[in-house]
């Protein structure tokens, strides 16, 4: 069997009433596949309703080194995504992000 240098992580947040996303989901979700050499995003699913926002969020999210700061990938969306879910897909971002350094943690 092949040995993958990579890792899914998910991480949820609350989408705000109101939106396509609350009215479909209920939630915020995201899904990252991460690199675990260069802790690079190689691969990238959100649950949004149209596919156009799936497709940017992938553009700008993949390639990302998690390793260079979660700040400027957040200023990122801040500065390029303006919906009311912006906030609920940064918590979410933060959630799964967080949850790659802990599997990191526990594998040391």
């Amino acid at each position: 069997m092949e040995e993958l240098n990579t890792v899914l992580v998910t991480g949820y947040s609350k989408a705000p009433q109101g939106t396509s996303m609350y009215e479909v989901y209920k939630h915020a979700g995201i899904v990252l596949e991460v690199d675990l050499i260069s802790h690079k995003i190689v691969g990238v699913e959100f649950t949004f309703v149209a596919a156009l926002t799936k497709n940017f969020f992938e553009r700008l999210l993949i390639g990302y080194q998690l390793d260079h700061g979660l700040e400027p990938l957040i200023q990122r969306i801040q500065s390029h995504y303006f919906a009311p879910s912006q906030q609920a897909i940064i918590v979410a971002l933060q959630s799964a992000v967080q949850r790659y350094w802990d599997l990191l943690e526990k594998q040391k």
